[in-house]
């Protein structure tokens, strides 16, 4: 199998990691090469010093989506979770890799404020975190995802099952027979690859 990137794009808690790490797990049982580049991970590690103004975070963006292409062109999935709040460099990323799908961890600013595991919410809106995404930051949702995700409806096994199915017909990952996958979800996700052109 060739590789290909998957991005995870979402606001704060929206489930990218959760997902990104699950669909790594599925991806291995299947003997597949997986890499996850997590967002936190990168901002530690690659792009220490980088701050939060546009500028930055585009440049955040570009060297994740750097190393994805590096993996990806050597036949690894690379899994990016990564909020990337912004379209221009999404956009600049996907027509750099190719072989590309984005996935929009869908989930409303009120009930990833009452979420808020970090507590992080509560301090951009206290002003104690400055340029925080979604609050004083905006986050240009994608415009024709492959995969949407909506995190305060879906279980993770939902999301996942949904992941696997839509790159399986995309002919990205080898197809496998699951007894239990809803044919009414599958027909939705073949419209949907259908409608952005894909099949």
């Amino acid at each position: 199998m060739k590789g290909f990137t998957m991005w995870f794009t979402g606001l704060s808690g929206a489930g990218k990691t959760t997902l990104g790490q699950e669909i790594e797990m599925e991806l291995l049982e299947r003997g597949l090469p997986v890499e996850v580049l997590d967002g936190d991970v990168i901002r530690e590690n690659l792009s220490k010093g980088l701050g939060f103004s546009k500028e930055d975070r585009d440049i955040n963006i570009r060297r994740i989506g750097f190393v994805c292409n590096l993996l990806s062109r050597n036949d690894v999935v690379a899994i990016a979770a990564a909020i990337a709040p912004y379209r221009d460099v999404r956009r600049e990323v996907r027509e750099k890799i190719g072989r590309f799908v984005m996935v929009h961890c869908d989930c409303p600013l009120e009930v990833l404020k009452e979420r808020d595991p970090k507590g992080l919410y509560k301090k951009a809106m206290a002003g104690e975190i400055k340029n925080f995404t979604g609050i004083d930051d905006p986050y240009e949702p994608p415009e024709k995802p492959e995969i949407v995700c909506y995190t305060d409806k879906e279980t993770v096994e939902e999301s996942v099952a949904k992941i696997m199915k839509t790159l399986e017909i995309l002919g990205y990952i080898p197809a496998m027979e699951t007894a239990d996958y809803d044919s009414e979800e599958e027909s939705k996700i073949k419209q949907r690859l259908k409608d952005l052109g894909y099949i």
